[in-house]
C-alpha cells in the first residue's frame, strides 16, 4: 500500500503558488485558475494521519465533480473541468473565512456537545430529551471558522455577521444556498437508499459573485446513514450503519487519540489503510450508483502533470 498520494510538487505553466492543505494541493494558476491536486491523505481532528489510503482522493475528486454538477442550478461553483480522476481545475475565488456547516441530525460532534450537557450548537439551541442519532426538526446550521492550521471553531450566526467575518446580507446568501444544497443531497441521497446526515459547504467570491467552492457531499465532509433499518437501530439505542469518516474518528478515539497535546498518533497497519480505502470506495458506489474504476496509480505523480498541463493549454 505504498503507492498512495501523499505529497505533490508540481510547476504548472503560470503557476504562482501553492497551498498545501490537509488533503488538498491548490496550485494558483495566474490567479486566475486553481488547479485543486486531491491527495490521498486523510486527516481526523484535523491532524493528517500518518498513512495515505489508495484511491480517497479519486473517490473525493469524483464524489465531488458529481454533486457541483448535480447543484450548479443552485448556485454557480467554482469547478470548470476535471482533467484527472484526482483533479479539478476551477475559478481562483477568495474563500469566506467561515464553513456552512449543517446537520440534519444529532450525531458525531452535535452529540458530543449534547452529551456533555449542552443544549445550545453555534447559538442554535437543541431541543431537551433527544437521542443519539436522532432527526431534527429542521436541519440545524452550525457554522466554524475557517483555520489555516489547527482547529475550526465553533462560531455562531450573529458572532460571524457582528465581527465583519460575512456581511448579514452575504450570510443570508450561505445560509440560504446551505438549505436548498443539503435538501438536494438529501433526495439525491434519498434515491440510493441513504440518509445525507450532516455536511459542510465552503464559499467564495470571484468578481463580486459567490460560488460554491471546494468538495461537496463527500465522505470527507459529510456523514452518511443507511435508510434501511434506520429506525429500527434508533429505537434500539443501537449504532447506525453509516457511510463517513466518522469510523476512522472511533478508531482513534478507541486508541486513545482524538487530537489533544500529548497525544500520539496510534499506528495504521496495512489491514487497517486496506478497510479504509474499501470503505472510501464503498460509498462512492453507494451514494453514485456507479461502479468504481481504479485508476493506474503506478505513476500517479507523472499521470497528473501530464494530464494537468494538456488541460491548461486549452484554457
Amino acid at each position: 500500500m505504498t503507492k498512495a498520494l501523499t505529497r505533490t510538487d508540481f510547476n504548472f505553466p503560470k503557476q504562482k503558488s501553492v497551498y498545501h492543505g490537509k488533503v488538498r494541493d491548490v496550485y494558483n494558476i495566474d490567479d486566475e485558475y486553481m488547479v485543486m491536486v486531491v491527495s490521498d491523505r486523510i486527516s481526523a481532528f484535523d491532524v493528517i494521519l500518518p498513512e495515505g489510503i489508495p484511491y480517497k482522493g479519486q473517490v473525493l475528486n469524483q464524489i465531488a465533480a458529481k454533486f457541483l454538477d448535480a447543484t450548479a442550478d443552485i448556485v454557480p461553483n467554482w469547478k470548470i473541468a476535471t482533467p484527472d480522476p484526482n483533479v479539478t481545475v476551477g475559478h481562483a475565488c477568495e474563500p469566506f473565512k467561515v464553513e456552512m456547516v449543517i446537520r440534519g441530525y444529532l450525531t458525531g460532534h452535535a452529540w458530543r456537545e449534547y452529551k456533555s450537557g449542552k443544549r445550545s450548537l453555534c447559538g442554535v439551541p437543541m431541543p431537551e430529551g433527544m437521542v443519539e442519532n436522532q432527526k431534527f426538526a429542521e436541519p440545524l446550521i452550525t457554522p466554524t471558522t475557517k483555520a489555516d492550521e489547527g482547529h475550526d471553531e465553533d462560531i455562531s450566526r450573529e458572532e460571524i455577521i457582528s465581527s465583519g467575518l460575512v456581511s448579514k446580507v452575504e450570510y443570508e446568501m450561505l445560509e440560504d444556498y446551505t438549505r436548498k444544497l443539503f435538501q438536494r443531497g438529501t433526495e439525491m441521497a434519498a434515491e440510493k437508499g441513504l440518509i445525507l446526515v450532516d455536511t459542510k459547504y465552503e464559499f467564495g467570491k470571484k468578481d463580486g459573485k459567490i460560488y460554491l467552492i471546494d468538495e461537496i457531499h463527500t465522505p470527507d465532509s459529510s456523514r452518511y446513514f443507511y435508510a434501511k433499518g434506520y429506525e429500527e437501530r434508533l429505537s434500539n439505542g443501537e449504532a447506525q450503519k453509516q457511510l463517513s469518516k466518522e469510523f476512522v474518528r472511533q478508531w482513534l478515539i478507541e486508541n486513545g487519540f482524538q487530537g489533544k497535546e500529548g497525544q500520539t498518533i496510534p499506528q495504521m497497519d496495512n489491514a487497517l489503510v486496506t478497510s479504509i480505502s474499501e470503505r472510501y470506495i464503498e460509498l462512492y458506489e453507494n451514494i453514485t450508483g456507479d461502479s468504481f474504476n481504479k485508476s493506474d496509480i503506478d505513476q500517479i505523480q507523472s499521470r497528473i502533470d501530464e494530464n494537468v498541463n494538456k488541460f491548461l493549454k486549452t484554457i
